[in-house]
């Protein structure tokens, strides 16, 4: 059936991760549902003099802080509406200008949470309440974020908060063994503080036998840049240099399109993921590396824990260099260990495609959209 799926977030060219996940979910979302299409409404850091544009897949409509009223008009005129949420891209306190849109809204609302904090500020728990009190549905991309959710917010409507998982591209892994001569350790995303890189960098020594080469691959969160410049990746550059292992690193800044990323993350050997935060329930760069086969080493981050404790990788404790190297070189000279986890990986993969999850939503707003006809009738 013909439906208009309109967007609250982030959008490209926005570099960030829900503007990207957008992106992939409208293109997806259309493609499953034949003859629809989209509108969205791109959320802006700054005021600007933006006009409605065209991007191949969907309508744009700048939204401006304050631009609440517009931003309904435009969403109400499409049949459901997905609406991200995450602290920090929204304007005022604590972000609450994403209320007074939802506040307007008279159509069906989907409300995809990217953090569920542990410790919310009184503010920021609020808020929270609030978008998830508009919501017909909420998701959450993993079971540890909805029942963080559930556990330590007040949530009217339980039995409408759902999982559906972060989706990736899913392509058939290359034939490819540990390299003897210089295997591929690989971290990749938006560069930042709490990306945990340096207690990667500081495992590296011990590992100079299997002349590993470890690819930091990505920019610099765009948001990071404005506040402090390359100070971070010149952090991480002047600590290879202290341990001695400068040799061993690589950085590349290259913006990479989903082909190009594909094909990167084909080339690694092992993905590594040292993130500081306990916090995180979503990550999309770890549903990627498991829907692209490759073993994972990851610290024990909730997300991480869900999806890898059946054997797709290895969990580590934070901030832990020497358990980062055992996990590593298991990874790459224990027989057998690498394919297992492939294998593992493999199986994850159909339920992570973008057109797994895309008819998902399209299910869920269908689901919705009968509700309210039962309603009004």
């Amino acid at each position: 059936m013909f439906r208009t799926y309109g967007f609250l977030s982030t959008y490209p060219p926005t570099q960030c991760g829900l503007a990207t996940f957008t992106a992939a979910l409208l293109h997806h979302l259309t493609a499953v549902t034949p003859g629809s299409d989209g509108r969205v409404v791109r959320v802006l850091a700054e005021s600007g003099h933006e006009s409605p544009v065209a991007d191949g897949t969907a309508v744009v409509h700048p939204m401006a802080p304050g631009g609440v009223e517009a931003a309904a008009e435009v969403l109400n005129r499409c049949d459901t509406v997905v609406v991200q949420h995450e602290y920090g891209i929204y304007s005022g306190r604590d972000g609450d200008d994403v209320l007074g849109v939802l506040a307007r809204l008279r159509v069906p609302v989907i409300i995809v949470l990217h953090t569920v904090l542990t410790a919310p500020t009184p503010g920021q728990r609020q808020v929270l309440e609030d978008v998830v009190d508009h919501a017909d549905a909420v998701v959450t991309m993993s079971e540890a974020a909805r029942h963080r959710l559930l556990a330590g917010y007040a949530v009217q409507r339980p039995d409408e908060v759902v999982v559906i998982p972060h989706g990736a591209l899913v392509v058939e892994p290359p034939a490819r063994r540990p390299s003897a001569d210089q295997p591929m350790i690989l971290t990749w995303g938006l560069l930042g503080r709490g990306k945990g890189i340096e207690w990667g960098i500081s495992a590296l020594g011990a590992l100079r036998d299997l002349k590993p080469r470890y690819l930091v691959a990505g920019q610099t969160h765009p948001k990071v840049l404005a506040h402090e410049g390359e100070a971070y990746r010149r952090y991480l550059r002047n600590r290879a240099a202290a341990f001695g292992v400068a040799d061993l690193v690589e950085f590349d800044p290259t913006y990479r399109e989903v082909g190009a990323l594909a094909e990167l993350v084909g080339q690694a050997d092992v993905v590594l993921l040292p993130y500081d935060s306990s916090d995180q329930v979503t990550s999309g760069v770890l549903i990627e590396a498991l829907a692209a086969g490759k073993p994972v080493v990851a610290t024990e981050f909730p997300h991480a824990v869900e999806l890898l404790a059946a054997g797709a990788g290895l969990l580590v404790p934070h901030r832990d260099p020497a358990a980062i190297t055992a996990a590593l070189r298991r990874v790459l000279t224990e027989p057998g260990l690498a394919a297992g986890m492939s294998d593992r990986s493999a199986s994850l993969a159909p339920a992570l495609s973008w057109s797994a999850v895309a008819n998902r939503y399209r299910d869920l707003a269908e689901d919705m959209l009968a509700a309210r006809v039962v309603v009004t009738t």
